[in-house]
């Protein structure tokens, strides 16, 4: 029950589940699942020292789909019917991560939304060719991220744990 009380205030306050609380939306397209891509980059945020808080793996079909930052489909918010939408029917991987500056740092280690654009060792540079098959999505605000994640996730599917490696990796 403690941790339920304080994931619902984990993003006001630095302090408590987990310590550093900015928490983003990640989710990994259809794509980047069928390539096996998951594990690798779930890697790459952990070796950065970000604290993964909220895990699903989803089959998201016609009329259940949400895609990040729009309302399901068939909802007051739109049909969800445009081609930006379809790339996330499919089995999907969504997630919240945790950390200090998370949205900043999850964005900056994905890369830009074309792959030409980005730089080799993010993870559209490494792992991606076209803006159709760009394998994962990640939230470009603090405020998108809140949004996207009472979108996809209930406050009591977010969990909240002290990382031992924590003290090695913020001051």
């Amino acid at each position: 029950m403690i941790c339920l009380v304080l994931g619902l205030f984990a993003g006001l306050f630095h302090s408590g589940c987990g310590g550093i609380n900015e928490r983003t939306f990640v989710a990994i397209k259809p794509d980047g699942v069928q390539r096996h891509l998951v594990g690798e980059i779930i890697r790459r945020f952990e070796r950065k020292g970000l604290q993964l808080v909220g895990m699903k793996l989803l089959q998201v079909r016609g009329r259940e789909s949400k895609s990040p930052g729009q309302a399901p489909f068939g909802s007051a918010g739109g049909s969800g019917r445009s081609p930006a939408c379809w790339g996330h029917l499919g089995t999907r991987s969504s997630w919240v991560w945790q950390g200090l500056d998370v949205v900043k740092t999850v964005r900056m280690m994905i890369g830009e939304t074309n792959p030409a654009d980005s730089r080799p060792g993010t993870i559209r540079g490494d792992f991606c060719l076209e803006v159709s098959k760009n394998v994962i999505h990640g939230s470009d605000s603090v405020e998108s991220a809140k949004q996207e994640i009472s979108l996809w996730f209930r406050p009591e599917e977010l969990t909240c744990w002290q990382d031992a490696a924590e003290h090695w990796i913020y001051e």
